[in-house]
């Protein structure tokens, strides 16, 4: 299926479909995050929680529900070797709770991203902070958007960048040396430091004119919010200022990346060389 035809309508209809079951994944995690929780560790030594193994039923689930079955991607599902996934031309790719540190932490940072990759690219993305209450969502062609609880959808754009008053927006919980580089390397700035995907919204929302991770992540943590940014005027690179891609390799890790909100603003030369 070519991406033209994914309509207009259809992007909308599915948009609704994975607001709902972001909505439904926030209640599963919502049900945890009030009454405590244990705390374990998976392989790589990152934690997981019921509430990541909830919310990921609840998405997978509900997805594959749907009148059109594309496979699902998720970071709680087991490993899905590249000679299957790579046949995939259409299918979902899901963090069921990203940010799990911010909940561990409870500081309400975390969210339930949902996006739809076709081609290599991120043409739908759904996130929704359950403490919040708040959605940011967007597809190709339809533009990007936030919701608070019962409010009216409103429509979302990046800005254009002061050079005199610069927004960084950093990891609470992942800043690396590099990223510190970066910062000593822009000089005049003010830091806001977000948890999870929230990062790459305050961008979309022209709250933040940069997000710079300069740290591993994974394409689960990035495909959702690249799709709001770029809907929503901004630009999601590598640091190399190629745009990021999806399901072409092996490994699911990102290369560094730049979630910038005016594209006309050089980012890339503030960022340290990858030989220290």
């Amino acid at each position: 299926m070519k991406a033209t035809e994914h309509t207009r309508d259809q992007l909308i209809d599915l948009l609704d479909r994975c607001l709902i079951l972001a909505w439904e994944a926030g209640e599963r995690i919502m049900s945890v995050y009030e009454r405590g929780f244990h705390v374990d560790t998976k392989s790589d030594d990152s934690p997981v929680t019921e509430a990541d193994m909830g919310a990921h039923e609840v998405v997978v689930d509900g997805l594959q529900s749907l009148p059109r079955a594309w496979p699902v991607l998720s970071e709680e599902s087991v490993d899905i070797p590249f000679t299957a996934r790579s046949q995939w031309d259409t299918y979902w790719l899901v963090d069921p709770l990203d940010g799990t540190r911010e909940f561990i932490k409870r500081n309400g940072e975390f969210t339930v991203n949902i996006a739809l990759i076709h081609g290599n690219e991120s043409i739908l993305g759904v996130i929704y902070a359950p403490v919040l209450d708040r959605y940011y969502y967007a597809a190709k062609g339809v533009g990007a958007w936030t919701l608070d609880g019962e409010g009216r959808p409103q429509r979302i754009h990046t800005r254009k960048a002061d050079p005199d008053h610069l927004v960084i927006a950093g990891s609470r919980s992942h800043a690396t040396a590099r990223f510190r580089q970066f910062l000593d390397r822009v000089g005049s700035y003010e830091l806001l430091s977000v948890g999870s995907s929230l990062k790459s919204c305050r961008v979309a929302e022209g709250s933040a004119d940069v997000y710079a991770r300069l740290g591993p992540t994974s394409e689960w943590d990035t495909a959702a919010a690249q799709c709001i940014v770029e809907e929503a005027g901004g630009r999601f690179t590598d640091i190399h200022g190629r745009r990021l891609s999806y399901n072409t390799k092996e490994s699911v890790l990102n290369p560094e990346f730049l979630v910038s909100g005016d594209p006309e603003f050089d980012w890339l030369r503030f960022v340290p060389p990858e030989d220290g």
